[in-house]
């Protein structure tokens, strides 16, 4: 995972949940941030947005932490260049 992705979806997050960006980290669970069902598809869609990719509502569920997230994004966006659907 490089560090530039990860920077950019705590970013998405932190600005999405509007809280401060330093209180978001690789490490924090949705639960922790105050990041409810609501929440968590607000910031799907501006990860979307943010990377121009495609996020299946299937493969939402499984999300619970920031950590879980970074790893769904990379796994997009290497199949988005690979021209290949894939899920988060």
């Amino acid at each position: 995972m490089s560090d530039e992705m990860i920077q950019r979806v705590l970013k998405v997050i932190a600005t999405s949940k509007r809280i401060p960006l330093e209180t978001v980290t690789i490490d924090s669970q949705f639960e922790q941030l105050g990041i409810d069902s609501m929440d968590a598809v607000e910031i799907l869609f501006a990860l979307e947005g943010e990377f121009d990719i495609s996020i299946p509502d299937e493969e939402v569920r499984s999300v619970r932490s920031v950590r879980d997230m970074c790893a769904g994004v990379e796994r997009l966006l290497a199949a988005k260049d690979a021209g290949a659907p894939a899920g988060l």
